[in-house]
Formats: structure tokens, sequence, C-alpha cells
């Protein structure tokens, strides 16, 4: 029983943190089924971190490449409680792939200064602070290497074993 939910895990991470693709959105916008919820940055605070990436559409380049990088390394994302909302101008956004409705799109984009226009990368941690932020790009090494080093991140690892 242990070995199968070992190998559930990283295939239902790998399931609910890929990134939306182009496709997902076209099918998602033809299912009125599909219901927005509204995402509250305030409700993750000390159960996740949160990984924002801010872009004017599912078509803009840098939102391609920032969506590639992370989609390598979905396995980290659960291993570290990283929820993933892509806050998307033009589009739909989402929380771990689930469709968010724009008043909670707008809020964050209000919350953290980024224009519709505009492209950005914000950690947020689990006390709610803001831990890096870029507006090119950042591999998911990087965001993972950042969090590692955190405190918090410190103790849930020697809890969990590790070293």
């Amino acid at each position: 029983m242990k070995n199968s939910i070992l190998i559930a895990l990283p295939l239902l991470a790998c399931i609910i943190l890929s990134p939306v693709s182009k496709a997902d959105i076209a099918q998602g916008s033809t299912n009125h089924a599909i219901k927005m919820s509204s995402f509250n940055l305030s409700s993750q605070k000390w159960k996740n971190r949160v990984l924002l990436v801010f872009a004017p559409s599912i078509d803009n380049h840098t939102y391609q490449q920032q969506m590639q990088l992370l989609q390598e390394h979905n396995s980290g994302f659960a291993d570290r409680d990283l929820v993933l909302v892509q806050v998307l101008a033009t589009d739909e956004s989402y929380a771990n792939r689930q469709p968010i409705d724009e008043s909670s799109a707008a809020k964050l984009r209000d919350r953290f200064g980024v224009d519709k226009g505009n492209f950005r990368v914000i950690l947020v941690g689990k006390d709610g602070g803001v831990k890096r932020s870029d507006a090119t790009p950042v591999q998911a090494t990087a965001i993972f290497k950042e969090i590692d080093a955190m405190p918090m991140r410190q103790q849930e690892m020697q809890k969990r074993g590790r070293k």
C-alpha cells in the first residue's frame, strides 16, 4: 500500500500542478460547467507557499517560457507546499489548474502592483511575505533553492527526516 501511495502522489502532483495549456483553456471556454472560484492569498498563509505568475495572456512568449521552466519540476512543488497561481490579463486565471474569478485576479494584480500588460513572477512565503520577485522567467531550481534556504523549510525537511 505504501508503494502505491508513493507512486500515486508524484503522478497526482503532476496532474494538479501542470501548467494550463492553450488546449485546456479552449476546452474550458466551451464547457460552461466549469465553476470559477475565488482565490484569497490570506487563506494560504501558514499552509502553502504561493508562486504567482502574472502575464498579459497565454500567448505571451515570456509566460510560455516560464511555464516550460516550471513544468519540468512538478514534484518539487508538492514537496515544498507550493501553489502555482497564473494571473492572466486577457484569459482566465488559475490556481493549481482551477479557474479563479477575475475579481480574485484583479485583487492579486492590485496587491502586488502588476499591470495587466506586464510579466512578473512573485514567490510568497507561508508567512505571507514576498520572498522574491522577477520580471523575467526564472528557473524552478532557483525558486526551490530560495525556498530550501528558508528557516521554515529547513524545519519541514528535518521533520520529514531529510538533511
